[in-house]
């Protein structure tokens, strides 16, 4: 009887060890699922903000762009209109006062040889040139 006493007490510690060690590896497995939903929130909670800094970037420009002053500056800036009462002036160039084409430099293409180029890779020298 006393070696059936002795035996079930060390299997028991067994099994509670055993039980143990399952319990830290789920344990374990469970905080590195954490880690890895944390940091994919940080993720997220980042590309959110950029995107409503955006949304809220976009949301001006678009009032803006609807305001009355906007139409205002197209129209004096870009297009040369004017309000009722304004007097548009158009500058006009005098008879003698032609100005002069800026004359376009001819580019003469730079001729490498070949054996230029594989003499420059062979002796790891740059290449020169004239």
């Amino acid at each position: 009887m006393n070696k059936l006493e002795r035996g079930w007490k060390p299997a028991l510690i067994l099994v509670g060890f055993a039980v143990l060690v399952l319990l830290v590896m789920d344990f374990n497995s469970r905080m590195s699922e954490l880690r890895r939903l944390t940091s994919e929130k940080e993720d997220v909670s980042a590309r959110v903000t950029s995107l409503v800094e955006t949304q809220r970037s976009l949301e001006t420009q678009v009032t803006y762009a609807t305001s009355e002053a906007a139409v205002y500056y197209e129209a004096y800036n870009f297009q040369h209109l004017g309000k009722e009462g304004d007097v548009l002036v158009v500058p006009i160039p005098a008879e003698g006062n032609q100005p002069q084409p800026t004359p376009t430099p001819a580019v003469t293409p730079l001729v490498i040889h070949n054996w230029q180029v594989w003499l420059s890779l062979l002796v790891d020298q740059p290449l020169r040139l004239p």
